[in-house]
C-alpha cells in the first residue's frame, strides 16, 4: 500500500513539475495529511510560481518557503475545524471606569449591597466604583462578543446573574478564591459571573449575561436606582462607556 501511494503521487505530479525541478518523496509512511500538503504545494508551483522557479535567483530557501506556506495554511484550517475546548479561560485583568449612556457612574450602596447609577457632582469622583475586568477566551471563537467577569476594584465583590423568583437578577457576590474563576466550564454554576461584552463603538459596549441570553446589565431612566438585569426590549439604558485605566 505504501509503495503504491508513493508511485501514484510521483506519477500524478511528475509531468506537471516546472522544467528543471524534480520531486522526490522520501518520507515513510505517507499519511493523507502529508499528501494534501504536497498537493497544495504542487498547485502553487504549477499555477503561480513556475517562472520564479526557473529564474536564476531561485534557491533552495525559496522552495522551502513555498512548501512551508502551504503547510502553515493547512495547519490553520485544521485548528479551526477541531472541536473547541469546553471552558472559558481567563487571559488578563485590567481596571476600568464605567458609566452609562447618561454619563452616570456606579456607586456601591453598602447596606443593600447594590450598585446604583448616579450623576456625580464635581469633586465626588472618589465615590464612584471602578471595576477590574477579567477577559476570557470563548470556547467557540466564532462568537463576536468577549466574555468578561467584573469585580469591584480593591474588593472581592463580583457581579453575577442568577435567578431570583424566576427572573434573572444582578447580584454582588464575594469570591475569596479568585483562582476559582481562572477557568470556567460551560455547564458550571460559575458561568453566572460571566457577561458577554459586545462593542458597538469606541469604548461603547453592552454586557449580556452568559447564563441568560438576551438579559443585559442595565440602568434605570430614573436617578439613583439599582443597576439591574433587563431584556433588550425593556425601557432602560443598556450601553456603557467602558474605559481602561492605566
Amino acid at each position: 500500500m505504501e509503495s503504491k501511494m508513493q508511485c501514484n503521487v510521483s506519477q500524478m505530479w511528475g509531468p506537471k513539475m516546472p522544467q528543471g525541478l524534480d520531486l522526490e518523496i522520501s518520507h515513510h509512511p505517507m499519511t493523507m495529511r502529508r499528501v494534501v500538503n504536497l498537493i497544495i504545494a504542487m498547485e502553487r508551483l504549477k499555477d503561480g510560481v513556475s517562472e520564479a522557479v526557473l529564474s536564476t535567483s531561485f534557491r533552495d530557501e525559496s522552495l522551502l518557503n513555498i512548501m512551508m506556506d502551504s503547510i502553515v495554511e493547512e495547519h490553520i484550517v485544521f485548528e479551526r475545524s477541531s472541536s473547541p475546548p469546553d471552558q472559558f479561560s481567563r487571559t488578563g485583568v485590567y481596571p476600568c471606569n464605567i458609566s452609562d449612556s447618561q454619563k452616570r457612574n456606579f456607586l456601591l450602596v453598602q447596606n443593600s449591597m447594590e450598585l446604583h447609577a448616579v450623576m456625580l457632582q464635581g469633586g465626588s469622583d472618589n465615590r464612584k466604583v471602578l471595576l477590574n475586568m477579567s477577559t476570557y477566551v470563548h470556547p467557540s471563537p466564532t462568537i463576536e462578543a468577549r466574555p468578561v467577569a467584573l469585580c469591584i476594584k480593591d474588593t472581592d465583590l463580583y457581579l453575577s446573574c442568577h435567578h431570583e423568583d424566576g427572573v434573572p437578577t444582578l447580584h454582588l457576590e464575594p469570591v475569596e478564591d479568585k483562582t476559582s474563576l481562572k477557568t470556567i466550564t460551560r455547564e458550571s454554576e460559575m458561568v453566572r459571573f460571566l457577561f458577554y461584552k459586545r462593542d458597538s463603538g469606541v469604548n461603547i459596549s453592552t454586557l449580556m449575561s452568559a447564563r441568560f441570553p438576551d438579559w443585559y446589565i442595565s440602568t434605570s431612566e430614573y436617578e439613583n436606582r439599582p443597576v439591574m438585569m433587563c431584556q433588550e426590549s425593556t425601557q432602560s439604558y443598556q450601553t456603557f462607556n467602558i474605559q481602561r485605566q492605566s
